[in-house]
Formats: C-alpha cells, structure tokens, sequence
C-alpha cells in the first residue's frame, strides 16, 4: 500500500545493521591491537615477600652445626644490597651491533670490557613499538607499553604505575638526570638535580649531548647521590638525518665510548673506599632500522646493547650473553633485586642472573624466587582460575625443588651437588611465566 515506506524502512535497517557492524569492528580490532591489562595498584612493598620454602615454612635448629644455624633467614627477608650506587648511561638508539657488530670498533673501550668478560653483556630485545617514552617505561616498570603510548609520546604525562626510579625515590636515594626530558615529564620531583634537553630538535646531534656530559665529572666528584641517569640523544639524531650508515655514526660511538671510560674509569676507584660497589648501566632504549627510523618490530629496531659494568665484574668476572637474547623487561627485576628494594608488581620481567652469579647459590635462588612470586601476583591479577595454568604449576613445582635444596643444604649435601641442584631451580623458577 504504501511502497515507499516500506523501501524506506529496509534502507533504514540496512544502515543501521551496517553502522552496529563498524562499531563492532571497530571495537574488536581496538581490543586486540590496544589490549588493556589489569594493572595492579599502588606499590609494591618489602613486608609481603614469600618466606623461603622449608617444610612447613619452619626451620628445625636443634642439631644443626653454628656455621649451618648462621647462615638461615627468618622467613620473607629482602635480600641484601649487592650494589650501593647507579648509574644508568642510556644512549638512544644504540642498537646491539653498534657494540657487539662490526662498529664496535669505535667503541674499544667498552668492547674490550666485553670481550674480556668484565662486565655482563646481554642483547636486550625491546617490545614494539620502539618509541622512547614506552621503552623508558619498558625499562622501569617491567611492563610492556602498548602502541597507544605511540600518541602519548608527545605529551608524556607522569609515570603512576609501580617502577624501580620510583621505588629508589620512596627509598630516600638521592637521584641525579641529565638528558632528555622525557624522564623529567615521567618522574616529576624523582631528582634532587637535573638538567633536560629536549628530543625535537632532531638536526642538533652536538650540544643536546654536550648539554648531558658538563654535568659528569662534576657530578662524580661529588658523594651527596645515589643515582645518576644519563640520556643521551646525539645517536638518534643522527639516524634520522643520515641513517646508521653514515659517516657520523662512528665519532658518536667513539664519544660515547671514552664517556662510558670516564664514568667507569672514576667508579673503579671510587670503588676501592666504598662499602658496596657501584653499578653503571649502559644501554639503548631501542635500535635503529637501516633506513635511521625506529617504531616497528624489525630486528634492528627491537635489539639493543645493555652492558653492566662494576668492579665486581673486574679482571675477567663478569660474562658475555651477547650471542643470544633477554627482554628489556628484565632490566626492572634486576635493579629491584641487586638494589634491595620491591619488585615493581606489574613486571613481567625476569631477573638476569649472570648479575647475580657473584652472590651465594642460596641467594640467586631467593632472587628467582622472589620474581617468581611476584610474577604469579600478576597472572592471578589478570586470568581468572590462574590456578590451572601451566606457569602456576611451574611455580609450584620451583617451590617443592627450592625447598628440596634447603633440605640439601642443612644435609651438608657438597657445593658441587647443590651447584648443580641450585641451577636447575632457578631455571625451574624463572621459566615460570617464561
């Protein structure tokens, strides 16, 4: 009767049906490419540490040798401090071949630290997208940032999930920065001096650098801090005006080799009058493509170089990792852990315990278990039935294997066999949520 209506109402559906079908796209391509992940509140503290896995969480004393008796902790005890001071040298862009490749060249002093095996070398791979702001929050919180961090690059508002620069901060450390003021956007009021360049300036590859390096001698003249970072830009800028293949890119290394020399060179000494050794850090916060970009998944882009350096590792002590891969993630449990202070509780990392290796067995064992506990805190926060999952019954298993060595240990079991006991447990933990 009334045909054009009809016609009307069919065309009304259609595009209705048509518009539900978008939103719902849309919807479903935003879940999965920007995944939102239940992050746990607040900050992780020292007071809820699971206590080492003896029978019953108890410790029979009687018939025990003095020696044995003074060598066990009471239960959810931190460990102790491995290092006393930081320094984190983070030069943007240096990816892992600009070291450990072919242009190591122009970094003699540093490759010969690895090659020497006096430092801990390791390739560090970054999660995409290889941005500065979502890498720096890579490398402090443990966390992986998503690409919606892409667009919040270029307005970095403050950091308020749990990390290891707030977690120094809260401890009372003393923190110096120089370099790009991405830190100081991320961790307002974290330094007691500091000194930002900015990153947008992208054709000045000199004085953004010149700006970080006035403050170094002077600073480690000085016994008033705990914590120095160091951002430098120089490199990156470098890439996106030339590429890695250009001729600038070895004088860049070069310069930032004798900084690296300066800064290492001044610690060892200091070293000699100090309680606990210092810790310099020194790493990329992503690579660079061939082409001198970065933001995508491609090798160049995603592997960088992270070396530490400490007269711990002097003379041959350290090791090089550098023909296989960690994640940059790891580098959060790690500080937290050598440091003395509470994994950040959102840290998908996992401790790299060649930094470790000059610790007792017992307690490179109390450190993966430690980040094997804390990373059960995470897959409880964000899978319901977490109990059922393969990583928790890894971790059940590292427990009953943990307390097995402790058993070994009062049994007077010899260091050879609770070398080797010690090392499968630790694989056993840290393969966890591997």
């Amino acid at each position: 009767r009334f045909p054009g209506l009809k016609m009307y109402r069919s065309h009304t559906a259609f595009l209705l049906f048509s518009l539900v079908t978008q939103i719902l796209g849309v919807v479903i391509f935003l879940k999965g490419f920007i995944p939102i992940k239940k992050a746990v509140p607040g900050h992780a503290t020292l007071l809820n540490l699971p206590p080492e896995p003896w029978e019953n969480n108890t410790v029979v004393f009687q018939n025990l040798s003095a020696n044995t008796e003074d060598v066990l902790n009471d239960s959810g005890t931190p460990l102790p401090p491995i290092f006393g001071r930081l320094v984190i040298m983070l030069v943007d862009a240096m990816r892992a071949d600009f070291v450990y490749g072919e242009k190591g060249k122009f970094m003699p002093y540093t490759r010969a630290l690895v090659d020497s095996k006096s430092s801990v070398s390791f390739v560090a791979k970054a999660h995409p997208p290889t941005v500065t702001m979502p890498r720096i929050k890579g490398l402090t919180t443990g966390s992986i940032p998503g690409f919606v961090d892409i667009a919040l690059n270029l307005d970095s508002k403050a950091l308020v999930e749990d990390n290891v620069i707030t977690q120094m901060y809260r401890a009372g450390r003393q923190m110096l920065f120089y370099g790009d003021d991405t830190w100081l956007k991320l961790f307002p009021d974290h330094f007691v001096r500091h000194d930002g360049t900015t990153s947008f300036f992208v054709t000045d590859y000199t004085e953004v650098d010149d700006n970080v390096t006035r403050h170094v001698v002077p600073e480690l003249s000085r016994s008033d801090w705990d914590v120095m970072i160091l951002h430098y830009l120089g490199l990156d800028h470098i890439g996106h005006l030339a590429g890695p293949a250009s001729s600038l890119v070895g004088p860049k290394l070069l310069e930032m080799d004798n900084i690296v020399k300066t800064i290492h060179t001044a610690l060892m000494e200091q070293d000699s009058k100090r309680a606990l050794p210092t810790l310099m850090v020194l790493c990329g916060d992503h690579g660079m493509s061939n082409a001198g970009s970065h933001g995508g998944a491609s090798a160049p882009e995603t592997l960088t170089t992270l070396v530490f350096l400490s007269s711990l590792f002097s003379g041959g002590k350290g090791s090089s990792h550098v023909t296989s891969q960690v994640y940059q993630t790891g580098l959060a449990p790690t500080l937290a852990l050598t440091f003395g202070l509470p994994i950040p509780q959102n840290s998908l990392g996992q401790v790299m315990t060649p930094v470790l290796a000059r610790s007792s067995v017992r307690d490179q064992l109390r450190a993966a278990q430690i980040n094997a506990h804390q990373l059960v805190g995470v897959l409880q926060a964000n899978v319901a039935g977490f109990e059922r999952e393969a990583g928790y019954q890894l971790y059940q298993q590292a427990v009953r294997m943990h307390s097995g060595w402790l058993k070994a240990l009062v049994g007077g079991e010899s260091a050879t066999g609770l070398d080797t006991m010690g090392q499968r447990v630790s694989v056993t933990s840290l393969d966890t949520l591997g």
